[in-house]
Order: C-alpha cells, then sequence, then structure tokens
C-alpha cells in the first residue's frame, strides 16, 4: 500500500533548511499563512527550522503541499529557503513539481505552496523491490531527461539520489529538493563550513550533496557542473542495476568516492545478469573525469535504446552464432537437413550474417552429397506429377495414329491380324497413359511392355528399319526419366535393345515374314502389313514418314519445354534466395562473367 507523501517531505530527509525531528519530539507551533488563502491540515514533516503541512487552497478547493519556515531562522537559511522555491518554479518541467505560490505568513516568514503528490520514492522502492527492472529504467529515463531540462536552464541539481525521485501512483516521475541546487552564472561557489551530515543525508556547509552519490570532483569541493549530476545518475543507475549502493552509507563514502576505481554493476552483483548494455553505460555515467560523461540525454538514449530493442537484438546475435555452430556441426556429419534447419534460424535471427548466408547458400545450391530423404521425397512426388503430365501429353499422338484409318479404304490390307494388333496395341498404350495421368501410377514395366508391343506391330507395316526407330527413341525419351527408371539404365537400355532387335529374331525364327532383304540395289523394304501399291505407295510413304517424324518432334519439343521451365523455375528461385541473402555473401547464380 502507498502512502501520501508530499514532495516536501522528503526533502526534509535532505534538505538544509529541514531535517528529521526526532521521535517523540516536539516542535514550538508557528503562525500559518493568512486564513483566508489555505484551511492548514496536518503536518506532513517537521524539521528544527521548517514544516511541510497538507493544506487546501481555499480558492480553488485543491490540496496542496505547504512548506514554510518556523522558529527564527539566520538570512542565509531565508535566502536559501526562497531560492530553493525560485529555482524549482522556473523549471517547467513534468518531472520537477510545480511551485504554486511564493509569500510570507502573517509573522513574515517565507513559505510556498506546491502540487501535492501520491507516490513512493525510488529508495523504498528499491528496498522493497516493488517494481520490475523495466518499470524502473522507464522512471530513471524520466529523471534524466529532467536533469537535461535543468542543465539547459543552467541549474545544477547537485542532490541527486534515490531519496529526491518520487514514483506517483499513476506512473508519474518527479524530482524532488532542489534546495542545495546551482544556478550556472550567478557566481556561487562552494560554501567553506564543515561536513555535518555523514549518514547518507545532505551534508551542508562545505561539501554540498550526499556522500555515495557526489562526484569526484564535488568532493574535492571543486566548482561543479552539469557532469556532477550525470555521475550522481549513473550512481543511482548501478543501484537500480545492481540492487545495491554504488558506495557504503557514511564518511568511508567520501573515501571511497575519489580512491577506489570504477565498478561495473555486472562485476558487483553477477548473479543479476546485466545486460551488457546497461552495464556499459552506468560505467560511462560514473567516469572519474567528467569530460568523459555523457549528458543525461546521452545517458537516457542509452537506456532507451535498450528498451526498444538493443538487448534483444544482442540476444539474437548469440542465438544466431550458437544455431551457425550447431548448423556447421550437424552438415560436419552429414545431416544437411539438421544443418539446414539450424542454419536457417541463424539467419532469421541475424539476416545481416554473411556466414549463415554463405552457409545456406552452400547447402542449397551444391551438388553431390548424401540425399535428403524429406527432399528425395518431394522430389519423387515432382517427377510423379511430371510423368502424369507426359501420360496426358502422350494421348495426342497417339490418337492422331488413327488419323490414318479412312485411308485404309484405299489400301490392301495383307493382314487383318496384324493390323489389328497394332491397332489394339495403340489402344493399350493410350489407355495405360490415361490411367497413369488419371488414376494412379502404372508401373514401368507395364508402360515398356505396352510400348514394346506396339513397336513390334509398327514393325510390320514397313519394316523394321523405316518409321519404327523414330517411335523407338520417341518411347525411350518419353519413359527414361519416368520415376522408377531413372536409377535404373540397365532397364532402360536393356528395354531399347529389345525394341530394336525383337521385331529381328522374330523374323529370324519365322514367327513374321522377312519385311526387309539386302539386294545388290541396296537395301529391300516391304512390309507385311499393306501389299504394295504403285499409285500411294511413294506417297504415303513420305506422308506417314512426315507425320510420325513431325508428331515425334512435336512430343520431344514439348519434354523439352517442360524442362526448360523447370530449369528456368530453379535459377529464378535462386535469384530470389540470393536477393534474401546478404549481397556481399553470395556471387549471382546467374551470372556467368
Amino acid at each position: 500500500m502507498r502512502d501520501d507523501i508530499s514532495p516536501s517531505l522528503e526533502e526534509l530527509a535532505s534538505s538544509p533548511t529541514l531535517a528529521d525531528t526526532a521521535p517523540g519530539a516536539q516542535a514550538a507551533p508557528s503562525p500559518g499563512p493568512p486564513a483566508t488563502a489555505y484551511a492548514l491540515g496536518p503536518v506532513l514533516g517537521r524539521g528544527g527550522m521548517g514544516e511541510v503541512r497538507q493544506a487546501t487552497d481555499r480558492h480553488i478547493g485543491r490540496d496542496v503541499a505547504l512548506k514554510r519556515m518556523i522558529g527564527a531562522p539566520t538570512d542565509e537559511a531565508t535566502a536559501r529557503f526562497l531560492r530553493e522555491a525560485r529555482i524549482q518554479a522556473r523549471l517547467d518541467h513534468p518531472a520537477v513539481v510545480p511551485v504554486y505560490q511564493l509569500g510570507h505568513d502573517a509573522d513574515g516568514q517565507p513559505y510556498f505552496t506546491m502540487k501535492r503528490l501520491a507516490g513512493v520514492t525510488l529508495e523504498r522502492v528499491l528496498a522493497d523491490g516493488q517494481l520490475e527492472l523495466r518499470a524502473l529504467l522507464r522512471a530513471f529515463i524520466d529523471v534524466c531527461q529532467a536533469i537535461e531540462f535543468a542543465h539547459a536552464r543552467g541549474v545544477v541539481h547537485r542532490d541527486l539520489k534515490p531519496s529526491n525521485i518520487m514514483l506517483g501512483d499513476f506512473g508519474e516521475v518527479y524530482v524532488l529538493d532542489w534546495g542545495v541546487a546551482r544556478v550556472l552564472g550567478d557566481g556561487e561557489a562552494a560554501r567553506a563550513g564543515d561536513v555535518a551530515s555523514l549518514d547518507g543525508q545532505t551534508a551542508a556547509g562545505k561539501l554540498l550533496g550526499t556522500p555515495g552519490y557526489m562526484a569526484p570532483e564535488q568532493v574535492r569541493g571543486d566548482d561543479v557542473g552539469p557532469p556532477a549530476d550525470v555521475y550522481a545518475l549513473g550512481a543511482v543507475l548501478f543501484e537500480i542495476l545492481a540492487g545495491t549502493p554504488l558506495h557504503p552509507r557514511g564518511a568511508a563514502a567520501l573515501a571511497m568516492t575519489l580512491t577506489t576505481p570504477t565498478v561495473a554493476p555486472a562485476d558487483r552483483s553477477p548473479a543479476r545478469d546485466i545486460a551488457p548494455e546497461l552495464d556499459a553505460a552506468c560505467v560511462a555515467a560514473l567516469a572519474r573525469r567528467p569530460a568523459d560523461r555523457p549528458t543525461p540525454r546521452a545517458l537516457a538514449a542509452r537506456v532507451q535504446h535498450y528498451l526498444d530493442g538493443d538487448r534483444d537484438a544482442a540476444l539474437r546475435r548469440a542465438a544466431a552464432v550458437a544455431a551457425l555452430e550447431r548448423g556447421r556441426a550437424a552438415l560436419a556429419e552429414g545431416d544437411r537437413p539438421r544443418a539446414i534447419r539450424a542454419v536457417g534460424r541463424a539467419f532469421a535471427l541475424d539476416p545481416d550474417s554473411a556466414e549463415a548466408g554463405d552457409l545456406i547458400w552452400s547447402l542449397v545450391m551444391a551438388r553431390g552429397g548424401p540425399p535428403v530423404p524429406a527432399a528425395a521425397a518431394a522430389l519423387a512426388a515432382e517427377e510423379d506429377r511430371a510423368a502424369r503430365d507426359r501420360s496426358r501429353r502422350a494421348l495426342l499422338p497417339y490418337a492422331a495414329f488413327f488419323g490414318v484409318t479412312p485411308f485404309l479404304a484405299v489400301l490392301e490390307i495383307v493382314s487383318w491380324p496384324l493390323l489389328a494388333g497394332l491397332y489394339l496395341s495403340i489402344v493399350a498404350i493410350m489407355a495405360t497413359s490415361f490411367v497413369n495421368w488419371r488414376v494412379r501410377r502404372v508401373p514401368p514395366w507395364i508402360f515398356l511392355g505396352v510400348h514394346l508391343v506396339a513397336i513390334v506391330m509398327f514393325s510390320r507395316m514397313l519394316s523394321p528399319f523405316a518409321l519404327t526407330p523414330i517411335m523407338i527413341c520417341a518411347v525411350a525419351l518419353a519413359t527414361a526419366s519416368m520415376p522408377g527408371l531413372l536409377t535404373r539404365p540397365a532397364l532402360v537400355l536393356g528395354w531399347t535393345t529389345a525394341a530394336v532387335m525383337l521385331p529381328l529374331v522374330l523374323e529370324w525364327v519365322g514367327v513374321f515374314a522377312p519385311s526387309w532383304q539386302m539386294t545388290p540395289a541396296g537395301l529391300l523394304l516391304q512390309g507385311q502389313m499393306f501389299a504394295p501399291s504403285t499409285s500411294l505407295t511413294p506417297v504415303g510413304a513420305t506422308l506417314g514418314t512426315l507425320a510420325a517424324t513431325l508428331l515425334v518432334a512435336a512430343y520431344v519439343r514439348r519434354v523439352g519445354l517442360d524442362r526448360h521451365d523447370a530449369q528456368r523455375a530453379l535459377h529464378e528461385q535462386a535469384w530470389l534466395l540470393r536477393q534474401l541473402l546478404p549481397q556481399a555473401a553470395t556471387p549471382d547464380p546467374l551470372d556467368n562473367t
């Protein structure tokens, strides 16, 4: 449960004009401001020279925090009190408590009213562990921006510490206690005197500030500027990150500030897993030389970069390196699927990694190596689709064979059984092609078998030496790339040999009558299916040869186009892949220069 605390209540712990009242001590009452202006409420905090009370502005009815001097303060204390109010009032920033009114009460004592806040100090938050790191860092950024604003207005706070930072109940952040602030250029120098308080509270006199948060030049009593506030911000950030103050409480803090080398939060608290970016930012703010410290805005920017994802980017790069190493190890073991998954993850985590890009390129584009089962299955499916498509395309050339049927009326048929066998074999091929296209894959041996029968029948028309070789080449081209035959070259070569030799062997053994003979004039061809006709044979043979050759050429062209399209698609994919990879990592796959 958060307390309802005035900002000036926290100032009582550190202000040179107010100090904590000992438990049970009673302060003498003091006349307040005019009764017509404010209705005074309970005391929120009281010290030997002043108090802070809850009050209600009678004119507009709002609650305020009223800080006033009591007793008989010295002229110097009064001047400092008024100076604090004026400095705070001139800093019109959301993280600086606004001052509403500055005046004197009926006894002539100065007072000023401020916005009354509800919340807790950063000191209490750190002690109780109430907020997670990201919320604390966001609040720290707001403090840095407020101090940057003050520096731009020529004001140095000189007493930044967790107890002077308030976190409001609704996300507000306030920088408190501007009582020892320095206005640059007003000729003020450090005052002489003793350090009266070394218990973590603001010291009055020669050293203005709180030991443990004071910069080295501030401890030495030098004339301090904005870098002193940056050192204090570094000490606050150190406490947020490490969970412990930079320096211990008490007199030892002064000596340690001057003699102890700067320590990083991660070295002080290694178990807290402090981000390297935040660690480096804190060390930079704690630099011993004022000129080496960043501005409050630059310090805030470094913390904001962490919150915006620099930490995630660093983690992604580290994860990418680890994934890349796993990919190399898998590749060394011959496990390409695991390698490509690991390297792909590395590239996804760090798209600018040239090493991941090169390894992806070599894995995807390299030839040879052990087959990848999943890729082989995908390739088999693609080959099956291509085989089905070729079966569909083959239907038209075979169907064209039936286009010669009308000419049978003018031809003298010698063997009707051979003609019927030829037609049946063509029908069998078309049926096999249709089944392979529409229903299911036909085993290669059935495809080769029906084609072999068709070739034997076809050889009876004009002998094994006319047109038959063209048909054999067309069938070999169509079936050689069928799934199941690509890895069995002996079967393809054996079928081709059988297709050439079987018609001849059947003639030699007397199953078929001879369809050719060698004569003194040369090779004489004579088909067994049709009788020769002096008027039609030359024309028919020429047209038949031309038609068969054109059909085969068209089919071969279609197969070549399919292969060209597949190769073009592969090159386009390679080109697109290259665009995804770092440009310097891989050569252009289409550049042959």
